[in-house]
């Protein structure tokens, strides 16, 4: 769709169920009870309000405090994909040496990894992400990086791939009856932008830029151009906005670009985590110790004020009461069921994991504090390591998309005469960490079976290293070991004097 007509429903129809889904998937994200309260007790499907969430207990209706727990692993699942994916930033290189200069410039200022960060972790929770590069002057003399959510954007996909995508917020002000939102519509070679004064469920009729405080400097940089959109122009013929599947294809919706969330079937574990986590804590409130003493024993606090029982009091005045029945006093203190809820907690969060394409190592459930050799932390990690090679798949396009449109912006705007010739490359590593012992142990095999060359050694050992600073080391351990030495039986070599 290009930009919505007036008075069409908002979101789109065709979008409705992906933007559910993605609301659901947020409430698990967020950690909060009281949204997950809220998306569950109103669900339509009497199977999901007999949930944990969906339940309104009494305490929930009296508003007392709220005894049901909940255990942040969904959150857990999120970070733990963005750790995986870019706590190293992957290698971006092009091959003219002033342009990588600049690139690295680039990636350092814009916080690029901390960018990427925070969208993959997003992109976990929410099936996919938006990355989008755009140029404020006044806050940076740069092409920026940032992130789009993708329950606040209606794309348009060809064979899969990303022609045109409108983002769209809603702005400060709106209110029951009337909802203002602007819409950003990012084509090649330019952004459109629009506003529109509506309804909760009704995109209404378009406005000037100028009638919302949030949209007048917009109205100010765009111009009319030969469609007589209000639009910007972004110097470049590629697209400024690309998609980053989470994880293909999406189970529910087979013919469809839109990614898969890692919480994909794992919302019934969620919750039965969080049921055996309060039934744990509730074991607990009813395991502690009270005492059930004669009324003889309480004190009287006044009319309609009750009694009480002291429990520090050390002397007390004689009550009439049998003497073989000792002081009257009752412990009740009931067991608490430690094992059995441990257990229970550790297999559902096992479960949860592996349906969401990791391994227990990850999430501390393997080991038990035992050494373990590198070859066994490879077997217990292998599952984690295939869904983040898979996933390094899904992100390495459209960065390096990006990242080309943020090179050819910035030679157009802000660098003149910047070479932009080829697109960046993006290298993810292995996403294996090598202890310094066990890349020794490495080395040092390969050097005995005669495999590796000094070179690669010292690559091996400091691959952030460029090639004239391995070099000089090269140089400096053949110095030190004689190996670079000239061959007294070569007729060729010669030797100082």
């Amino acid at each position: 769709m290009a930009l919505p007509n007036d008075g069409t429903q908002w979101p789109p129809p065709q979008w409705a169920p992906f933007y559910r889904e993605m609301r659901v998937d947020d409430a698990w994200y967020s950690g909060d009870r009281a949204r997950l309260a809220r998306i569950y007790g109103h669900h339509p499907e009497a199977r999901e309000r007999r949930k944990l969430w969906g339940r309104r207990s009494t305490e929930y209706r009296m508003r007392k405090r709220e005894q049901r727990l909940h255990v942040p692993l969904a959150s857990d699942i999120a970070r733990t994909s963005a750790d995986m994916l870019f706590a190293d930033m992957p290698a971006v290189r092009v091959e003219d040496t002033t342009t990588q200069a600049r690139l690295e410039q680039l990636l350092d200022e814009g916080m690029v990894q901390e960018t990427l960060l925070g969208a993959a972790e997003q992109a976990a929770a929410l099936s996919g992400v938006f990355l989008r590069v755009i140029v404020d002057r006044d806050l940076a003399a740069r092409p920026l990086l940032t992130v789009m959510q993708p329950d606040a954007a209606i794309p348009e996909f060809r064979f899969g791939m990303l022609r045109a995508v409108n983002f769209w917020q809603e702005l400060d002000g709106s209110t029951e009856h009337t909802v203002w939102r602007h819409i950003e519509r990012h084509e090649p070679g330019r952004v459109v932008h629009a506003l529109y004064e509506g309804t909760t469920d009704n995109i209404g009729r378009r406005v000037p830029l100028g009638e919302h405080p949030d949209t007048a400097d917009l109205a100010e940089q765009v111009t009319l151009d030969g469609d007589g959109e209000t639009a910007i122009a972004t110097g470049v013929d590629q697209l400024t906005a690309a998609y980053v599947p989470n994880m293909l294809p999406n189970r529910l919706h087979r013919s469809s670009p839109v990614g898969r969330s890692d919480y994909a079937a794992v919302h019934d574990l969620f919750d039965a985590l969080d049921e055996t986590w309060t039934s744990w804590m509730r074991d607990i409130r009813l395991a502690r110790a009270r005492l059930i003493v004669p009324d003889g024993y309480l004190r009287s606090e006044g009319p309609g004020n009750g009694a009480s029982f002291d429990d520090d009091r050390e002397v007390w005045h004689g009550l009439k009461m049998p003497p073989n029945e000792g002081n009257g006093i009752t412990l009740s203190q009931f067991e608490i069921r430690v094992a059995e809820h441990q257990s229970t907690a550790e297999s559902i969060v096992r479960q949860a994991v592996q349906t969401a394409g990791y391994d227990a190592a990850s999430f501390g459930l393997d080991g038990g504090g035992q050494p373990v050799t590198a070859t066994e932390v490879d077997d217990r990690r292998a599952r984690g390591l295939v869904t983040r090679k898979k996933k390094a798949g899904y992100w390495r396009r459209p960065i390096a998309d990006m990242l080309h449109v943020m090179l050819l912006m910035d030679a157009a705007l802000f660098t003149p005469g910047l070479a932009v010739e080829d697109r960046p490359r993006v290298e993810f590593g292995d996403g294996v960490a090598e202890s310094e012992q066990q890349t020794a142990t490495t080395l040092d095999l390969l050097n005995r079976a005669g495999a590796v060359s000094t070179a690669t050694k010292v690559k091996i050992l400091h691959p952030e290293w460029k090639d004239e600073d391995v070099q000089r080391e090269v140089t400096a351990i053949l110095a030190e070991t004689g190996a670079g030495a000239p061959d007294p039986g070569d007729p060729a070599s010669t030797y100082p004097i």
